[in-house]
């Protein structure tokens, strides 16, 4: 079982930055693949960014350039740098974990940080 813990959401001004943090309660290690996904009011859950047991990242169209995701996985925390944050980046910050074994997918989720991008 993993728990997941995001924290470093809040308030900011358009151009803006914000760095997300994911503490993971069990040991990630490099056996999980690390995502952050966030939803906005009345859409659906989107991904964000993710990081793969081997270091692949993958971005979203929409924040390329201005959002790095890491891991570090003595720590069990995964990070979301945002930079050049915009308004339609307002939404709640999801952090996932997960594993595909010979036994089942493994899928875990956070409880959500909310950024706000506001003037």
């Amino acid at each position: 079982q993993v728990q997941l813990v995001e924290s470093g959401g809040g308030l900011v001004q358009p151009g803006g930055s914000l760095r997300l943090s994911c503490a993971a309660s069990g040991s990630i290690s490099s056996t999980y693949a690390m995502g952050w996904y966030r939803q906005a009011p009345g859409k659906q859950r989107d991904l964000v960014a993710s990081i793969s047991t081997g270091g692949r990242i993958n971005y979203a169209e929409s924040v390329k350039g201005r959002f790095t995701i890491s891991r570090d996985n003595a720590k069990n925390t995964v990070y979301l740098q945002m930079n050049s944050l915009k308004f339609e980046d307002t939404a709640v910050y999801y952090c996932n974990a997960r594993r595909l074994s010979i036994t089942g997918l493994y899928d875990y989720w956070g409880q959500g940080t909310q950024v706000t991008v506001s003037s």
